[in-house]
């Protein structure tokens, strides 16, 4: 990959690469949307997008079990977004059935509010039909939930003179505050620190 820079364009090759296959390749100009990637719209984890919803009160953070299961049914195959639908809130309140059947009972509106919370958590982020599943457009901006700058700032990329990407966060990021107890810049955006 070529990356341009004020002091020139530098061509880096990943450790481990074979120079005749090097010699075989295309050369690839970086741009602003190789690293700042993002589909048409964000898709979620399961796991955050259930995080999320127990802490926006779409599902009761008190229902033993709510977010393995969810988690298993929304890895679950569908064969369509319909399917989906339909599946996910009568699995979960199968699942209390058979397990909590006292919490099933007394809990039903619960279980049913987060059934359906789950499977709009689906329709969100899978689409059967257009092969689309969890982690088919990873959001690489950052890196939490998938490498993001990581796949190329890790130290194996690197120049024929042996220039590496650097990992220092300072190259693209400014920290603005650092192990400051009250921050200034908080104070500048409205969101003093009480």
């Amino acid at each position: 990959m070529e990356c341009s820079s004020p002091s020139g364009t530098r061509t880096y090759v990943a450790s481990g690469s074979k120079p005749e296959a090097i010699a075989a390749l295309p050369v690839f100009e970086m741009q602003c949307v190789d690293c700042h990637n993002r589909a048409a719209h964000s898709f979620e984890t399961p796991e955050r997008a259930i995080d999320d919803a127990i802490a926006h009160g779409d599902i009761a953070s008190g229902l033993s079990f709510v977010k393995k299961t969810g988690l298993e049914l929304l890895k679950a195959s569908y064969s369509s977004g319909n399917e989906a639908a339909q599946k996910i809130p009568a699995a979960l309140a199968d699942f209390y059935q058979q397990r909590f059947p006292e919490a099933a009972a007394k809990r039903a509106a619960e279980i049913r509010a987060a059934g359906q919370s789950l499977a709009g958590i689906y329709r969100r982020n899978v689409f059967p039909d257009l092969k689309v599943t969890w982690g088919t457009y990873p959001n690489n901006l950052g890196h939490v939930d998938y490498p993001g700058c990581f796949r190329c700032h890790d130290d194996s990329h690197s120049t024929s003179d042996k220039k590496a990407i650097t990992q220092d966060c300072g190259a693209c990021h400014q920290s603005l505050a650092v192990e400051e107890a009250a921050p200034e810049i908080l104070k500048t955006l409205g969101l003093e620190h009480k």
